[in-house]
């Protein structure tokens, strides 16, 4: 194993609190913090549990997940995607108390998976389903957030679905929002979204982050119309709890019931839960370190791990089960943030503004947020990108293309399912295509082929391979020459073997040259990355 050094350990947490980081942090950390306050509340109100808990989720996600997890950008809090699974598991195991043993049961299994090196799984989603899934999200966003810019904020719950749960779809939600929408709301969408494209061009400005100045116009805003006919309503404006002090906010805390231990039901929705959370923060790592400026990779291993101990502790206090969040992760990015202070930042503005000012947060209104939202979706799925991924080719493209269709139709894990299905199919065309090389030559009447396998030959190839044999006409001689391949699959072998044994009844010769019975892949262990590091 390699030894620790203690000055490059102190050098590494010293990052965190450079001027310069944190210049950038703190800024990005309000605007995450802002983005979050509705999102948190929206989910615990879809997911049908107490509002309390999706604001405890999405501080424990801050201040816990981000301390003990290695990506520098990513945020985490509870996810519209588990909304479903939430809603179904509390109606299911008869009360919340239970539920939440199942939150800290999944934060164990979660633990598991991470310990065991489940975390690779995330290196095998193709770039172009990655890309795919992100432009989603940028149109999700901009569908999504038209009804609330337009200031029709009855349904602010954070459902990322086509088909919503009050039975309206994305569409027809917009086409009513356009019917009903608010005068003020309109103005102060239209606004923040000229502050948030023009004032960071302004170098000397920028200092003051243009969503800290949206929220401040919205508030100003909002008074201003006030004294108008056109108010804005009290559903329009964010709400959160109001406590009177800390005695108070631990009150509001509810603890797992442990005797539920023996209830099988339980485990299926801790499994359900540790399984489903996992891929989607394995999904939101991806994406992220995607658009990371700096082009970081973060270890995926330890991301389980710090998501598991962040559903132990938000299980054992009444929250919500939690992943890393593609979204509020956008926003950070976004905004600048350089490093993993600003996801803790946003946990610690979730809780003081929760103890101290929730009557100043409750005086946002959600048409300027929802403006931030837009413009983070429009960066996301920007008219560039699908040039760029048309010009890198059809096996790009349209998995791609797929991927954006059926994550906008579905959710994030079908989507990206389904475009994984299509990225398969095209690799599996193009790997049938290069199993060999060959070479045809003749010698009067007699044909010689010689085919010249690839450097690996899988099972993808085996069909590409038999249909060629199969093929060979009568009389022939045949060589399969090996002496390139490092690897041919199991049955690939027995394809090549079955025909040399009955080629002779076609009057085929078959010759086999450095074609081994049996191939071993050596396997990649922690001695041979510790070569490699040295």
């Amino acid at each position: 194993m390699q030894k620790l050094n203690p000055t490059a350990v102190g050098s590494d947490v010293k990052k965190y609190f450079l001027k310069k980081n944190l210049k950038k942090d703190i800024p990005s950390s309000i605007v995450v913090f802002l983005v979050a306050l509705p999102l948190c509340l929206g989910i615990a109100l879809a997911s049908g549990a107490p509002l309390f808990a999706g604001l405890i989720t999405g501080i424990i996600g801050g201040i816990v997940v981000a301390t003990f997890s290695g990506s520098q950008l990513s945020v985490s809090g509870p996810a519209a995607g588990l909304t479903v699974i939430v809603l179904g598991a509390i109606t299911s195991l008869g009360s919340y108390p239970t539920f939440l043993l199942a939150v800290v049961l999944a934060g164990v299994f979660q633990l598991v998976l991470g310990l065991i090196k489940a975390g690779t799984i995330g290196n095998y989603f193709p770039s172009s389903v990655i890309e795919g899934m992100l432009a989603a999200i940028g149109l999700i966003l901009i569908l999504k957030q038209l009804p609330h810019a337009l200031g029709v904020d009855t349904d602010f719950t954070g459902d990322e679905g086509f088909f919503q749960q009050d039975h309206e779809n994305t569409f027809s939600a917009i086409s009513a929002a356009l019917g009903h929408f608010s005068l003020a709301a309109v103005v102060i969408s239209l606004l923040s979204i000229a502050i948030l494209i023009v004032w960071p061009k302004f170098s000397k400005l920028a200092i003051v982050p243009a969503p800290l100045l949206v929220v401040i116009l919205g508030i100003v805003a909002t008074f201003i119309f006030s004294q108008t006919s056109f108010p804005l309503r009290a559903d329009q404006m964010v709400k959160i709890p109001v406590v009177s002090g800390v005695a108070e906010f631990f009150g509001l805390f509810t603890m797992p019931d442990f005797s539920q231990l023996a209830n099988k039901n339980v485990y299926i929705v801790a499994v359900t839960i540790a399984v489903v959370a996992s891929l989607e923060t394995l999904l939101s790592i991806e994406a992220i370190d995607k658009i990371d400026p700096i082009k970081r990779v973060s270890p995926t291993n330890r991301e389980l791990i710090a998501q598991g101990l962040g559903n132990i502790t938000s299980g054992m206090v009444g929250g919500l089960p939690m992943t890393s969040v593609i979204v509020r992760s956008s926003a950070n990015v976004n905004s600048g943030a350089r490093t993993k202070m600003s996801a803790i930042f946003h946990g610690c503005w979730l809780l003081l503004s929760l103890l101290f000012i929730p009557q100043v947060i409750n005086m946002i209104p959600l048409s300027c947020l929802a403006a931030i939202l837009l413009v983070t979706g429009y960066r996301l799925t920007r008219i560039g990108l699908f040039k760029h991924m048309y010009h890198k080719g059809w096996d790009q493209f349209v998995p791609f293309v797929v991927t954006i269709v059926a994550v906008l139709f579905s959710d994030l894990l079908k989507g990206v399912a389904v475009g994984m299905l299509v990225s398969i199919f095209y690799l599996l065309r193009t790997n049938m295509r290069n199993p060999y090389f060959y070479r045809i030559t003749n010698e009067g009447d007699k044909k010689h082929i010689r085919i010249k396998l690839a450097e690996e030959v899988s099972f993808l190839n085996k069909a590409a391979i038999q249909v060629v044999l199969t093929n060979i006409p009568k009389e022939t001689n045949v060589i399969i020459d090996g002496s390139n391949a490092r690897y041919i699959d199991p049955d690939v072998l027995e394809t090549i073997f079955n025909y040399k044994h009955n080629a002779y009844t076609k009057g085929i010769v078959v010759t086999l040259e450095h074609v081994q019975k049996h191939y071993t892949v050596p396997k990649l262990t922690d001695k041979i990355i510790e070569d490699i590091n040295r």
